[in-house]
């Protein structure tokens, strides 16, 4: 079985060939692939591992500190993801890479797939235009304006729909769990809320065509577009996404004329050749410090402008998408989730009440609202029932109407 391993340095994959694994056989399979000795892992199935910054705060997570526990008793099966947290620094392997020329020197295999590794600019994107719905967007860009006032990093999961041309439309924003800082963006990504925003989506007749995220204040004076540790992110969900059109957001303020601000959004794809060599492990997934941010650093050779190297100007990988704008089906009036504060059930009544004058479904045609209700619903088949109802703009069911407006009461 495959688990996904979570830690500081991103989201990895962990092979298992034994379904009655324990928690041992777990670290010495991370310890074998991914190159963290077992003694400094620590492991846990919840993701506020991650935000612990103390010795003491990692102590509180010990549902995986027995060696002997099978992880079929912890509920983690293939796909699973688990959390890691470890001190120290981490070796990686890297290819063994040889000298090669025509003159007495012998070429390896890998220097002769370096020399077909040519990184030049894409002109043209799979994605002919991206439009944002009004309201999402401005509900996005508002609370990273007003509440962060982009002095951290936040992100959002864009979906959608996409035409036979080409054309993304997005039509909300699913802002996950996450810890954002001025520099990093660590996803806390939970898997059931996901599956939750799957099924309201597939309802409604969309996908997840993107990824959005900003950039802080600070990023403002780097001569960047996107930074290295910025790429590695886009590209690794843009490959995760398996979709040719998949489109990059960035949302930042730039200074204006007059010297006021202005909220500005970008649009990018990842090119073919980024995706390639991250598919395919060129990336150096541990950057140092020391090295310019708006270069990605490659494990062996690439040629570049005829030339050999291992750092690559990260502009070579983004290919420009054309913007616009729509008005969409959805409202994004209903408090987001996995913000500060967090949603509050009163909420829904507050917001039923708000809107006695329109009919029902028009009501509940939030998605945010949606991904409420879906806490309370069954995943596999109410779910995607009541999102379909928003999407055809259809009487909802008495029984959903019911079950919603006792929720609203109840609160």
């Amino acid at each position: 079985m495959m688990i996904r391993i979570r830690s500081r340095d991103g989201l990895e994959r962990v092979t298992i060939d034994d379904p009655n694994a324990t928690v041992a056989r777990l670290k010495s399979e991370i310890e074998s692939q991914l190159r963290v000795p077992t003694h400094a892992q620590i492991l846990s199935t919840n993701q506020n591992l991650l935000l612990a910054k103390t010795p003491n705060d990692l102590t509180r997570f010990t549902d995986m500190s027995d060696p002997n526990t099978r992880l079929s008793s912890l509920n983690v099966a293939h796909g699973s993801i688990i959390y890691l947290a470890y001190e120290g620094e981490r070796t990686v392997a890297g290819p063994t890479f040889h000298p090669a020329g025509s003159f007495g020197k012998k070429m390896t295999m890998d220097d002769l797939i370096a020399k077909q590794m040519r990184v030049t600019r894409q002109e043209n994107p799979h994605c002919e235009l991206v439009s944002f719905d009004r309201d999402a967007a401005n509900a996005f860009q508002h609370y990273v304006n007003e509440s962060l006032v982009f002095a951290v990093k936040r992100c959002g999961f864009m979906y959608g729909t996409v035409s036979e041309e080409g054309k993304v439309e997005v039509d909300f924003i699913y802002e996950p769990p996450q810890q954002g800082t001025e520099e990093n963006l660590i996803l806390l990504r939970d898997p059931d809320e996901e599956k939750m925003v799957e099924a309201i989506a597939l309802g409604l007749g969309m996908r997840r065509v993107g990824f959005i995220f900003t950039q802080t204040i600070s990023q403002d004076k780097n001569d960047y577009t996107m930074s290295n540790v910025e790429i590695l992110q886009a590209v690794e969900l843009q490959a995760e996404g398996d979709l040719k059109e998949w489109v990059t957001a960035i949302v930042k303020l730039n200074v204006n004329e007059d010297g006021g601000a202005d909220v500005h959004f970008e649009a990018f794809q990842m090119s073919d050749m980024c995706i390639r060599l991250f598919k395919e492990g060129w990336f150096e997934r541990e950057v140092e410090e020391k090295v310019d941010p708006k270069l990605s650093r490659m494990k062996k050779d690439v040629v570049v402008g005829g030339k050999d190297t291992r750092d690559v100007d990260n502009d070579f990988f983004l290919v420009v998408v054309k913007i616009s704008d729509h008005q969409g089906p959805l409202t994004s009036t209903f408090p987001i989730e996995n913000r500060s504060p967090p949603v509050v059930m009163r909420a829904l009544k507050t917001h039923l009440d708000r809107a006695k004058s329109l009919p029902f479904v028009k009501r509940i045609s939030d998605f945010h609202l949606l991904l409420l209700l879906a806490r309370f619903l069954d995943v596999n088949a109410d779910v995607p029932a009541l999102a379909a109802c928003v999407q055809a703009q259809a009487t909802v069911p008495e029984g959903y109407q019911l079950l919603i407006e006792s929720l609203a009461s109840a609160s």
